[in-house]
């Protein structure tokens, strides 16, 4: 069987810049007038706010090269690949821009994020490139009708036409969850009754205010009146009591009319409350702790460092390990791999705690024996000592290979055997052998 991800066979269809179906395909709701399609999500500020928070939470993790040798100690690896991950991915981005671009083309209405692979002749990777999801079409031939020994491959669209990406070129972070395991499921598409709601909620709002914090009304008056006189009348109205520069001004009524506000307050409409329960939705389908918000209500100086550790293990350990993993299978050789290399982020930056936890944390682990004091240096981006790569245990803290070496006396004795012999040589029995 052979189906097409993602999107569905085109078929030209010539459709009046009018017709409905228009904002359809572009993703614009006629009623809302709302687009949960590309850069127009963003519009929507609890969304903005979200996919924000995770692109810097990932682009400010430094991405390094480890190697576990056979007894599972590791070491940090230098060469061409992670000064590539290190500093620039490409000529046109640095670091941080890659991972800003490749979170947010994640979390976006398709989820999912493509970045194609450039080798050079001898194999080395030389390149990473971002491609708009837009682009990018993913195929499946379960039974090699197309191409023999070829199940999956992309199809990206080029200004040259359509290219063919096999997988082991192309790069592919799906959203956190996805039903074959082959392409994300869009968070936005998930969210777009909600998304729709807080887009609506902020127009209202704006509305609210240009019209001078006008409340609609109704105009009674005596006799009739035909639909132009109608409109004319309402225009006229509408141009003094509406507006910024209306607010608090007087509005005249001619002679017979009278005017009764329809007076539905926010308060009554619970305006306030459905708003904050949408952005408290909207975060938590992101992974988003509310005070990362500026929502403090449950927060206090005492757990918000708690939140923190809470939020890199429920939210962006998941979302590490999924790079980590596809970094590491795509990036390095059958070789590379079977000699132990792996790629992870330093998230450092995420638990450290302050500085009078993190020194008490280093001085508990060099006085137990199990961390140097040259490894809490450079955690610290200090400069190495010459005398700080050894072990050293609790004892005065001493070197751990000369712990009791106080006890002992010379010629290999200790203290405890030489009073030992002190005493027998002062007793009375050998006294009298010697009178003898």
């Amino acid at each position: 069987m052979i189906f097409r991800q993602a999107f569905e066979k085109r078929e030209a269809e010539e459709i009046s810049p009018n017709d409905r179906r228009l904002l359809e395909i572009l993703g614009v709701d006629p009623e809302t007038e709302y687009s949960t399609r590309g850069k127009a999500a963003l519009r929507e500020a609890t969304v903005f706010a979200c996919i924000k928070i995770l692109a810097e939470s990932v682009s400010k993790l430094p991405l390094k090269i480890y190697q576990e040798d056979g007894n599972g100690f590791k070491r940090q690896v230098t060469n061409d690949l992670a000064t590539l991950l290190k500093l620039r991915p490409n000529p046109y981005m640095s670091a941080s821009d890659f991972w800003r671009c490749v979170e947010t083309q994640r979390n976006m209405h398709k989820g999912n994020a493509y970045v194609n692979i450039e080798f050079d002749d001898r194999g080395n990777v030389v390149g990473l490139w971002p491609i708009d999801q837009e682009r990018v079409t993913i195929y499946v031939d379960d039974t090699g009708y197309v191409a023999p020994g070829v199940k999956l491959w992309y199809e990206v669209e080029t200004e040259d036409g359509l290219r063919r990406v096999m997988p082991d070129e192309m790069l592919h972070f799906k959203s956190m969850l996805t039903l074959d395991g082959i392409v994300g499921i869009s968070p936005l598409d998930s969210l777009k009754g909600l998304i729709e709601g807080g887009a609506s909620a902020q127009k209202f709002m704006n509305n609210f205010y240009k019209q001078g914090l006008q409340v609609k009304g109704i105009v009674q008056y005596v006799g009739d009146l035909n639909e132009k006189a109608k409109k004319e009348f309402r225009e006229r109205f509408e141009s003094m009591s509406s507006g910024l520069k209306n607010s608090h001004r007087i509005a005249l009524m001619p002679v017979g009319y009278q005017y009764q506000p329809i007076s539905l307050t926010m308060h009554d409409a619970q305006f306030f409350e459905n708003n904050k329960m949408t952005v408290t939705q909207i975060a938590s389908a992101f992974g988003i702790k509310l005070h990362q918000l500026n929502d403090l209500d449950r927060s206090t100086h005492t757990n918000m460092e708690q939140q923190e550790k809470q939020f890199y293990m429920d939210t962006m350990q998941p979302i590490l390990t999924m790079y980590e993993q596809e970094m590491t299978y795509k990036l390095f050789t059958d070789r590379q791999l079977s000699r132990g290399y792996y790629l992870k982020f330093n998230v450092d930056s995420i638990l450290r705690g302050d500085l009078k936890a993190r020194y008490e944390a280093y001085k508990i682990g060099i006085e137990g024996g199990f961390l140097k004091p040259n490894e809490a240096r450079v955690k610290e981006e200090m400069p190495t000592d010459p005398a700080g790569d050894r072990l050293y245990a609790n004892g005065n803290i001493i070197p751990l290979e000369m712990a009791g070496d106080q006890y002992v006396k010379g010629g290999g004795q200790t203290e405890e055997e030489g009073e030992d012999e002190g005493n027998t040589g002062a007793s009375g029995d050998t006294g009298n052998t010697g009178s003898e």
